[in-house]
């Protein structure tokens, strides 16, 4: 018998095809990926474009050391500096995934930091609720409890700033106040490790599927930006979810106004064609840590050249097909049909997100905000109930903050996976009541 996955789940499946917007499995039953995998797939699967590119890729430039040019890499970064990254991000550095590409990003403000004789500021900052990769650093200085289990003693410790929450913000419910709650909570922590030790503030502008698509108060990050810059702390912006137009904009910074001094980018990237997200930063940066004589190393399989063509056709796919531009008006439509359905549920105590990063927050006692028990597994039994109604749904939460799916379809659904989505997940949470006689 093959195990896979390395732990067995409740939810596991074989999937031998993947079409679109669905799955298929081995018995040739149907399923809606309203998450687009781990909220990865925004131009749907199986196109023969993206494929075709792999191959002749493959035949072109098998494998090239990562700082040498190949054709496949200079189209890649031609196409991200004149369609995609703002402006001010100049500089390019190609990963195999998010966890690397956070850990390049910490790495390079950090030298950033030394190469302006300050080596003392090396804090890096993080939220509360968060999370930004698997790797040992990742996972620890990450607000994700569930994923620091059994690996404490040796994990390095978060220093964190709260993550603004509206649902739960300690104040009370969307409380009126709750932007400068969270923005005095922001100046207290630097005062409180100094400015003069603190490199970077890493975060997420929208959280991913660890909050749920958590948004915050409006005005928030722009505020949150000046307090960083007047405080020379550099702001790092982690859209590995979020970029290459999930919340509807090329990338969340820009709903906010926000000019993060290194921003990192992943998933959407390469559309799960390929392994591949990206660290951009300002030019200043680059320039310091080159200066001082300081190198930013590769991953060995970095801009590996097929990568790089599957990523430039996904991308120009995005914008031949306009793809980004129906997201906000999907999103818009998918909530407003989540809200009219269940925004009275007694399981559900808030729909949020932007563009087709969507959150659902279960609890036990809506009025109270009370979850369920840790050991009741809501989540799992969510999404393993959902795959039997025929739509795969994106577990999240932390273990602390907990019972939260997410839905990140991709960019080509139109009504009929809206309607499904919605049906499904109506399903799913009557089961639930159902089953706990609430």
């Amino acid at each position: 018998m093959i195990k896979w996955p390395y732990l067995p789940q409740d939810s596991g499946l074989e999937i031998v095809k993947s079409e679109g917007a669905y799955l298929y499995n081995k018995d040739g039953f149907k399923i809606l990926d309203a998450a687009g995998g781990a909220i990865v797939n925004n131009i749907g699967y199986g196109r023969e474009e993206v494929a075709e590119v792999i191959k002749i890729s493959a035949m072109n430039n098998t494998y090239v050391l990562p700082p040498f040019l190949t054709p496949e890499r200079e189209q890649l970064v031609d196409e991200l500096r004149q369609h995609w990254l703002p402006s001010h991000l100049t500089r390019i550095h190609l990963s195999s995934g998010g966890s690397e590409a956070n850990e390049s990003a910490i790495k390079l403000a950090i030298q950033y930091q030394a190469s302006r004789n300050k080596p003392e500021k090396k804090i890096i900052l993080t939220r509360s609720l968060s999370y930004h990769g698997t790797t040992l650093n990742m996972s620890g200085i990450s607000g994700h409890a569930a994923r620091k289990r059994g690996m404490e003693s040796y994990l390095p410790t978060a220093n964190t700033i709260e993550t603004p929450y509206p649902l739960r913000c300690p104040l009370g419910k969307y409380h009126p106040d709750a932007k400068d709650y969270y923005l005095d909570n922001l100046k207290k922590v630097i005062n409180n490790h100094g400015a003069e030790n603190i490199a970077a503030l890493l975060m997420e502008p929208v959280n991913g599927s660890s909050g749920g698509a958590i948004y915050p108060p409006d005005g928030y990050w722009i505020e949150a930006q000046k307090i960083l810059k007047d405080h020379d702390i550099l702001l790092i912006a982690d859209e590995v979810m979020t970029g290459f137009g999930r919340t509807g904009f090329k990338f969340s910074c820009e709903d906010y106004g926000l000019e993060p001094d290194i921003m990192i980018a992943g998933k959407g990237m390469g559309s799960g064609y390929a392994s591949i997200s990206g660290t951009y930063s300002t030019e200043a940066i680059a320039e310091s840590i080159m200066n001082a004589g300081y190198l930013v190393m590769f991953h060995t399989f970095a801009a590996l050249p097929m990568s790089c063509a599957a990523s430039s056709a996904v991308l120009k796919i995005l914008r031949r097909e306009r793809l980004c531009e129906k997201v906000a008006p999907l999103g818009e439509k998918l909530k407003e049909r989540l809200t009219s359905r269940l925004g009275q549920h007694p399981l559900v105590a808030e729909i949020r997100g932007k563009g087709l990063l969507v959150g659902i927050e279960i609890v036990k006692d809506k009025e109270q905000l009370v979850s369920f028990d840790e050991e009741e597994k809501i989540t799992e039994q969510v999404v393993s109930q959902g795959l039997k109604e025929g739509i795969f749904l994106y577990p999240g939460g932390t273990g602390e903050y907990r019972d939260i799916i997410c839905l990140g379809p991709p960019y080509i659904i139109g009504d009929e996976e809206i309607d499904l989505m919605v049906d499904g997940v109506e399903k799913v949470l009557n089961h639930i009541k159902d089953k706990y006689k609430i």
